[in-house]
């Protein structure tokens, strides 16, 4: 994963100043090597409810196929292009299908139709009912995050900084909307956001930007973080993480740079706080949480009074986006543990291996019901519940 190399060579380069000294760092003295886990108290009892494999998971792609809830169903694809529909109750099989595209992005949802994205440079659209193909359009790079659609539109980014709209029931290209294009970027594009009619972008130059879903005219666009320093790794400030739209606030986290409150009617920014992510944003409880690249995981006040807690007992274990689950958060790091902190305070609750080969998509929640979708293609849900007194 592109992210990864480049996210290696930037801590490397912070750590020393010359190319002789790239070679002096003792494992012991690097400031980068993840922390090691401390034992906590454990005020949360965690139960799986159930489990299933879904073909190759997230594959050699190194994507971030993320599942998609609706009703009473889940959602989930896997990079060889197995699509299943499950019962989120006991995680049985509604229908499994398989398709000719592989698929590096997805999934996004609505009503009856499924949206992917194809490592091959497509957009498809697939019945919810059963899976079946409805229409393939081709865009011209990958598309690495979930497609979304509204009943009139569809709407997707590719990896080559495009933005593009669909008609929702043919598939044709209605518009296309091209970014400036970094020299060096993460791997990776964050999800478009459609409401109302409008799209809510983030794209590798640092910016957000809202469009008319149906015509893709510009709305309003702001700049969320400015590339700095000499070199091209330090000028990287990619928005690939998920963003948050709350009623009218749009929250948004980016590379070496920022995170932002932005009011989605005219694109004014309500707030702003340094931070370096490429997992994204959630929020609950009155906080927003954002998960440092250094591995802090962060709550602000929504207001913009600052922040309320830090948690920084997990250095460069390459967390996750930080989810909402009850009244606890949980984040997975690169080893595939998942980890339930208080939303409060954000003190540690507990934590469970989720999947040995990482859990980099993000995760779903409903009530206290975590659903983890693991690098190996293991989907699991999860009952988080207080331990009695």
């Amino acid at each position: 994963m592109r992210w990864l190399t480049v996210l290696g060579l930037v801590l490397s380069l912070s750590a020393c100043s010359t190319v002789k000294g790239w070679f002096q760092i003792d494992d012991d003295e690097d400031p980068t090597q993840p922390a090691a886990l401390q034992d906590i108290a454990k005020t949360v009892d965690i139960k799986r409810l159930w489990s299933t494999s879904v073909g190759k998971g997230q594959g050699k792609g190194l994507y971030r196929i993320v599942p998609a809830m609706q009703g009473d169903s889940l959602y989930v694809a896997s990079s060889d292009g197995q699509v299943m529909a499950l019962k989120r109750k006991n995680g049985k099989k509604r229908w499994q299908k398989k398709l000719e595209t592989a698929v590096s992005g997805g999934v996004g949802v609505h009503e009856n139709s499924l949206f992917l994205g194809g490592a091959d440079g497509s957009v498809m659209r697939l019945d919810a009912s059963d899976g079946s193909l409805i229409w393939k359009t081709g865009v011209s790079g990958e598309v690495l995050a979930p497609p979304q659609g509204d009943g009139e539109v569809v709407v997707a980014q590719s990896y080559d900084g495009k933005l593009q709209g669909f008609d929702y029931k043919s598939g044709k290209k209605l518009w296309t909307y091209d970014s400036n294009v970094p020299v060096l970027t993460l791997r990776g594009t964050s999800t478009p956001i459609l409401k109302d009619g409008i799209v809510y972008a983030a794209f590798a130059n640092g910016r957000v930007q809202a469009f008319k879903a149906k015509t893709g005219g510009i709305v309003w666009e702001v700049r969320v973080a400015i590339a700095q320093g000499r070199s091209e790794i330090e000028r990287i400030v990619d928005i690939d993480g998920s963003m948050e739209l709350v009623g009218q606030e749009l929250y948004a986290a980016s590379y070496q740079g920022r995170i932002a409150a932005i009011d989605a009617s005219s694109g004014r920014k309500l707030w702003q706080q340094n931070v370096s992510s490429f997992s994204g944003v959630s929020q609950g409880f009155g906080n927003v949480y954002v998960a440092d690249e250094d591995g802090s995981l962060n709550a602000y006040l929504r207001g913009g009074q600052g922040i309320r807690w830090t948690q920084t007992a997990l250095a460069y274990r390459g967390l996750s986006r930080p989810t909402p689950v009850s009244s606890y958060i949980a984040v997975a790091d690169f080893e595939g543990i998942v980890h339930i902190l208080s939303q409060v305070d954000g003190e540690f609750a507990g934590r469970f291996k989720a999947d040995g080969d990482g859990a980099r998509a993000d995760m779903l929640s409903d009530g206290n019901v975590l659903y983890v979708y693991g690098n190996s293609g293991r989907l699991a849900a999860y009952q988080i519940t207080p331990l009695e007194e």
